[in-house]
This record gives structure tokens, sequence and C-alpha cells, in this order.
């Protein structure tokens, strides 16, 4: 039994396609095999990603909240070690 999960990103005019597959080891349950499929989703940030694309977010608001995280990140690189 295979679990896929196909997943198209937009990139610079490319698309790429991501599948995970899950195959069933012996004796291993369906509850089993999809808290694998979960977790290898999660790790690959599939599930991150389905949620952030679940609504529209307009171009501003994305450029807004990347400028937001730069900033973080330099305030905190910056930040002194004691």
């Amino acid at each position: 039994m295979f679990l896929t999960r196909n997943a198209a990103f937009r990139g610079l005019g490319a698309v790429t396609v991501m599948a995970i597959r899950i195959k069933a080891r012996g004796g291993e349950s369906a509850e089993q095999m999809l808290r694998r499929f979960k977790k290898l989703c999660e790790k690959e940030g599939l599930t991150k990603d389905v949620k952030k694309r679940q609504y529209f977010e307009k171009p501003s608001e994305r450029n807004r909240r990347e400028a937001r995280k730069r900033v973080a990140r330099v305030a905190r690189v910056d930040m002194p070690i004691r």
C-alpha cells in the first residue's frame, strides 16, 4: 500500500513536484503507516506550507512579513553575548 502526497510549488517559472511515499512494513497497521506519513510530511515542511497557503496573502503583506523576519534575524545576530 502506498500513501502519496504531491505538492507543486511555484518557483521562477518552474514547477517542482515533491512526492512522499510510504511503503507498508511487515505487520504494520494503517494507523502506524499514517503516523509515519504525517511525520515525514512535517519533516519536509509540507504541513507548514499548506497552512501558509491556505489563505491568499497579498504580495505587499508577504514583503512586510519577510522584512520583519529579516529585521528580527539581524537583531538576533547583533545581540551581544554575555
